[in-house]
C-alpha cells in the first residue's frame, strides 16, 4: 500500500474527521477520485491522518444540509446564512486513520486542493500505519431522518424560521446572511459586552472570562512572548483563525479577522459577543443581541 495524494482541509473540519464525529468532507464540485489518501492539515505543512474516500454526492439543498449536520458537522446558522453555499457537495469518508505524529511533506507550487507527496512522505506516512490493515470496507449511508432538520430549524431560528423550504434549489439559498445565536453544540465559556471602542479598535474584551483559557495559550504583550500554544477560533467564516491571548490586554492577540465579524454581524455598542468551547482549544465565537 502507498499513499501519494493528500487533501488539504481546514480546522476545526480536520480535527472532527480525525476524531470521528465527521463522515462527510463538503466541497464545491465531485471527485473523481477513490481511495486511500493523506489527511493534511491546512497552513501546517504535514499530514495528519489517512482515510478512504469512498463516493462523492450530488449537491445538497440547504435543508439537507441541515438533517445531515451529524455527517459534516457545519452549523445550521453557516447554512442558513450563506455562508458555505457553494461547499454543499459531500465526500463520502469511511476507515480515518489518525498518525501518532504528523508527517512533514514538501508543497508543491501552485497545489492548492490535492497535492502529490513526496516519497519520503509516503514512506513515513506507510512505516507509522505499520501492520494497520487498510483493506477496503464498504460504506452504507442512511439519510436523516426528517425531524432532524425539524429539530435544527427550532434551534436556530426559533419562533421566526426561515429556512429554505424542501426543495429549494440548493444554489441560491432564500435567506439573507444575518447573524443567529449559537446552536447549542458547544460548551459556554461566557458573554462580553461589545462597545463602541471594540468595534472602531477590532478587539474584544476577554478580561471577564480570562481565566477560562489554557493556561499555555496566554503569552505576554508583544508577539516575541507569545504563548507556547494557540487557539483556534471559528467566528462564522470558512477560514478559522489561529492565535494566542495577550495576557496582559486580555484578549485575542490575532485582530484583523475581528473586524471583519462585526461587520458581517453588522454589530453594534450594547451587542454581546457570545464564546464557546467546541474541543479543547478550539472556540467559537458568535453575536448576540
Amino acid at each position: 500500500m502507498n499513499i501519494t495524494k493528500g487533501l488539504i482541509i481546514d480546522d476545526p473540519w480536520i480535527g472532527y474527521i480525525l476524531d470521528g464525529s465527521k463522515t462527510w468532507e463538503m466541497r464545491s464540485t465531485g471527485a473523481s477520485h477513490r481511495g486511500w489518501f493523506a489527511l493534511i492539515r491546512k497552513g501546517t505543512g504535514a499530514v495528519w491522518g489517512v482515510a478512504r474516500l469512498v463516493d462523492s454526492g450530488a449537491p445538497l439543498s440547504p435543508h439537507d444540509m441541515i438533517a445531515a449536520f451529524e455527517k459534516h458537522r457545519i452549523p445550521a446558522e453557516m447554512i442558513c446564512s450563506g455562508q458555505v453555499a457553494k461547499w454543499n457537495t459531500p465526500w463520502k469518508l469511511a476507515d480515518v486513520r489518525k498518525l501518532s505524529s504528523p508527517v512533514a511533506y514538501r508543497h508543491k507550487s501552485g497545489a492548492v486542493t490535492w497535492v502529490e507527496l513526496d516519497e519520503r512522505a509516503s514512506s513515513e506516512i506507510v512505516r507509522q500505519l505499520g501492520s494497520i490493515s487498510l483493506e477496503d470496507k464498504s460504506e452504507t449511508t442512511t439519510p436523516a431522518p426528517a425531524t432532524g432538520f425539524l429539530q435544527k430549524v427550532r434551534d436556530v431560528f426559533a419562533s421566526k424560521p426561515t429556512v429554505p423550504s424542501p426543495g429549494a434549489p440548493s444554489a441560491a439559498p432564500a435567506v439573507q446572511a444575518k447573524p443567529v445565536a449559537s446552536n447549542g453544540h458547544g460548551r459556554l465559556i461566557g458573554e462580553v459586552p461589545v462597545t463602541r471602542g471594540n468595534i472602531d479598535n477590532n478587539h474584544i474584551y476577554l478580561r471577564s472570562i480570562f481565566d477560562k483559557f489554557p493556561a499555555d495559550a496566554k503569552g505576554g504583550s508583544n508577539k516575541a512572548s507569545a504563548a507556547k500554544k494557540e487557539i483556534i477560533v471559528d467566528w462564522g467564516d470558512p477560514d478559522t483563525v489561529r492565535t494566542d491571548l495577550d495576557g496582559e490586554k486580555k484578549f485575542f492577540r490575532a485582530r484583523g479577522w475581528i473586524g471583519r465579524f462585526y461587520k458581517l454581524n453588522r454589530a453594534k455598542a450594547g451587542d454581546k459577543v457570545r464564546i464557546e468551547e467546541i474541543a479543547p482549544y478550539r472556540y467559537r465565537v458568535s453575536l448576540v443581541r
